[in-house]
């Protein structure tokens, strides 16, 4: 397969892993949740939606829907594992991302069935949704591994800005753990009958606004540092990407809070907060130069090269 297939594979699993968390996102807040009350199966032992008086047809279209697409998101990723694990020469970071990948697409979908037998437990469907975030991360960053080539890795910017760069990921992270908190509290709880977290929605939700600032303040601070210090083009500008979409986010959440969390601007949230974290990885993992080196497979164990006849 050619470098150029590879690539879009691997970007089409960062699309497909993002397409999953909107769309179950819609399960939620269309309330459609249980519409497939089992798992495995869907309703009345049978895979796919049984007509019943005790669930909404739509309701079973939108929540079998979402389950459908899971199978997507896995036959894209194990299409660029296939992909990298056939590249010459193969590469073992490559190929142990898009592994990882299938991995916790996997564990996705287990964890899914928990969430549906737990009754839509708000802290299974936070798990469900970090974990999300976690394959998305894994995602981003074999698409960048995939453009970038095998050899030794330099990080282009100083010490003191790179420790703002993990710190700002850092922050990232515990804004969107914080989000799911606010949503766990909130009114859209994926059906009717679902608890909610005994925690003031509006503490929770300020919270969440304080690690938006801090996120932002470390963002612009990170951007003047690196103008300062001369930094690479491309980091800057990545930094002010990361900056730019972090205040559109911001204000999404603030118009959606103050207007009474209509549904549609939940859903744009949601996915402001997938595009919040691909931007503070790719911003992570523009600081690192890679020059061409010694192919992944001649390397054993230890990273020292192998004679060895092939």
């Amino acid at each position: 397969m050619s470098v150029v297939a590879t690539r879009r594979l691997t970007l089409a699993a960062v699309a497909t892993n993002v397409a999953i968390v909107v769309t179950g996102g819609a399960v939620r807040l269309t309330g459609s949740g249980l519409g497939c009350p089992e798992w495995p199966t869907c309703s009345d032992g049978s895979v796919v939606p049984v007509a019943s008086a005790e669930v909404a047809t739509w309701h079973q279209a939108i929540e079998f829907g979402n389950r459908l697409l899971s199978f997507v998101v896995l036959a894209v990723a194990l299409a660029a594992l296939v992909a990298v694990w056939r590249g010459r020469p193969r590469r073992r970071d490559q190929v142990r991302l898009a592994a990882a990948l299938v991995g916790g697409i996997l564990g996705q979908g287990v964890l899914g069935g928990i969430t549906v037998l737990t009754g839509l437990h708000p802290l299974i469907v936070a798990a469900h949704f970090l974990l999300s975030i976690g394959l998305i991360a894994i995602a981003v960053t074999l698409h960048h591994r995939v453009r970038t080539p095998d050899g030794p890795a330099e990080v282009v910017i100083r010490p003191e800005m790179r420790r703002v760069q993990h710190l700002l990921v850092g922050v990232v992270a515990v804004v969107l753990a914080l989000g799911t908190l606010v949503t766990a509290t909130g009114p859209h709880a994926g059906d009717v009958g679902t608890p909610r977290l005994g925690l003031d929605p509006r503490v929770t939700s300020q919270f969440h606004a304080d690690g938006v600032f801090l996120l932002l303040g470390l963002a612009t601070a990170l951007w003047y540092g690196l103008r300062a210090t001369d930094a690479p083009v491309r980091v800057q500008r990545s930094v002010a990407v990361l900056l730019g979409v972090s205040l559109a986010q911001g204000l999404i959440g603030y118009v959606q809070y103050f207007t009474g969390l209509p549904e549609l601007l939940v859903g744009a949230h949601l996915l402001g907060a997938c595009l919040v974290w691909i931007a503070a990885l790719t911003m992570w993992l523009s600081a690192v130069s890679r020059s061409p080196g010694v192919a992944s497979d001649l390397r054993d164990d230890r990273g020292t090269v192998s004679t060895a006849p092939r």
